[in-house]
């Protein structure tokens, strides 16, 4: 009956794409677990969140939240989470689907008064008919901290005028793309998209078509965060439990090279055909220098010091302040310290910003509030789905395989979170093989020794994030910033459709055939 409902959940959620903030919630692994948020990022990433799951007899590792995974150890003497509570979660994806093709007055208007109903019902469901209050204070906790760094990149980088002064040409556009990419694993996918999404929109002023920023999403708010633990949540997760910091690096770059490498020449023969169907008509006389110019560089220090708040962990430095709350005879330690920098980073690179690199960008909030309150949303509505792939993953060892890991961690990163899917099958194929996951030498000996069953993971965990606008927080960052700068957008169906299925798809399938298909 469990496999049942997982595959149904799974297949409807699937039809709708992936949901995968640049956040990390992870879900408990084992009976003793309990769950810890260290960075929100994609980023995930773009934006970077972890989360980290101890015992209390494995203090070397970790602990900020209590499970997502597995409905005894996060509930204790709590009541099962039900299955129909997943509906809420599975409405808002179709809301947001389907809003703005069939009642777009009404969504534009009232899509955080739904987002946020939504996200309370399900709340007020744990707290007064489970009696289980810790997992909404917790994903609560998340939310702040992922929406306390999507703020302080987004503000930062509005601070910042980059500018090329170049005809916008396919091998320009295939050098940024792959610049960002490279760059994505350094400040985030989240810090390269806010960083990059303007200037690469005005390198093109004239000729800019979806598909621009469609591809833009593919490499440089995906795809291209999965060489270090920077990059994106679920490989800064991983890193916390015991994955060495340079693995990624040694063992994911030969994927890195390949699905940029594939996404860059489609775009360019995209790009391309487009260039030749409708050629630019340049202004007569006009000349351009090729020179790269840079304005705002201080605010290049608040992204710095952003991305360095993110190590501020409770868990991990004792001398961190935090918010302690015992939850089945665990002490579970919210950061507050680091969110509280993170919005003060915000607030002084807005006020400090150069006025005239603001204007010439077009910043305004709109979208980092759209993000807010969908995600509010999201968060406390993904709560019971979260606890049906951790139940799902932990009771079903036999699945485990090199092909499931990948397409059920890829899919399910997307329907989901990519940091909780990320550790629960982490969990399940460490368990397969006799180590245990709250053992930082355990989690290093397992990537060692079974470094393709991690790189699927891993590789899959970042690469899905791309199929839809709600599979990474980039995402729909991306797309709301280019639709204030007058880029029409697909819906959020066509995008899947006309962009997602064509060309990322064989992508990844591609990928899952040359590295893991065997």
């Amino acid at each position: 009956m469990k496999k049942s409902v997982f595959f149904l959940l799974f297949a409807a959620l699937a039809y709708f794409n992936p949901l995968q903030p640049a956040q990390a919630l992870a879900s408990a692994s084992s009976d003793d677990e309990v769950h810890q948020t260290t960075n929100d990022h994609d980023d995930h990433n773009n934006h970077a969140t972890a989360d980290d799951h101890n015992a209390d007899d494995h203090d070397t590792t970790a602990h900020h939240g209590g499970g997502h995974g597995d409905p005894h150890s996060a509930h204790g003497a709590h009541h099962e989470t039900p299955k129909w509570l997943v509906i809420p979660f599975i409405a808002l994806l179709l809301m947001i689907a389907t809003g703005p093709l069939f009642y777009a007055h009404f969504w534009h208007h009232h899509y955080p008064k739904v987002a946020i109903l939504l996200g309370v019902a399900v709340a007020a469901y744990y707290i007064f008919a489970m009696g289980n209050w810790h997992q909404p204070v917790h994903s609560g906790f998340e939310y702040v901290s992922f929406i306390s760094l999507l703020t302080a990149l987004f503000v930062a980088s509005g601070g910042i005028l980059l500018g090329w002064d170049k005809q916008g040409s396919p091998m320009a556009n295939v050098i940024i793309l792959v610049i960002g990419a490279a760059m994505a694993n350094i400040i985030g996918t989240t810090g390269a998209s806010m960083l990059l999404i303007r200037p690469f929109i005005k390198l093109n002023k004239g000729r800019i078509k979806p598909f621009h920023i469609v591809f833009f999403i593919f490499m440089v708010s995906n795809v291209g965060g999965c060489l270090t633990p920077i990059g994106d949540p679920p490989l800064f997760l991983g890193f916390l439990k015991g994955v060495p910091f340079e693995w990624t690096i040694v063992k994911v770059w030969p994927k890195w090279l390949f699905g940029i490498g594939l996404l860059a020449l489609i775009f360019y023969f995209l790009d391309a055909r487009d260039l030749k169907k409708n050629p630019v008509k340049g202004q007569k006389g006009q000349k351009f220098s090729g020179r790269i110019g840079l304005r705002g560089s201080r605010n290049i220090i608040f992204l710095v010091l952003t991305i360095g708040a993110v190590f501020l962990d409770p868990n991990k430095m004792d001398w961190v302040p935090y918010i302690g709350i015992e939850h089945d005879g665990h002490l579970t330690k919210f950061s507050f310290l680091r969110e509280l920098i993170m919005l003060a980073i915000a607030g002084a690179a807005y006020f400090t910003s150069d006025k005239e690199c603001l204007k010439r960008n077009e910043f305004n909030f709109e979208p980092i509030k759209e993000v807010a309150y969908l995600f509010i949303g999201i968060f406390l509505t993904m709560m019971p789905a979260l606890e049906l792939v951790g139940e799902f993953a932990k009771t079903n060892p036999d699945q485990i395989s090199t092909n499931t890991l990948y397409w059920f961690t890829g899919a399910l990163s997307g329907v989901l979170d990519n940091a909780p899917t990320y550790m629960n099958f982490l969990a399940a194929a460490i368990a397969k093989v006799g180590l245990d996951i709250n053992s930082l030498t355990d989690v290093a000996a397992f990537a060692s020794t079974e470094i393709v069953y991690l790189t699927a993971i891993s590789v899959a965990s970042v690469f899905f994030g791309a199929m839809t606008y709600i599979g990474n927080a980039p995402n729909f960052m991306v797309k709301a910033i280019a639709e204030q700068q007058g880029v029409e957008m697909p819906s959020f169906v066509a995008y899947v459709v006309r962009y997602s299925v064509p060309y990322l798809l064989p992508v990844l399938l591609l990928t899952w055939v040359v590295f893991f298909f065997f």
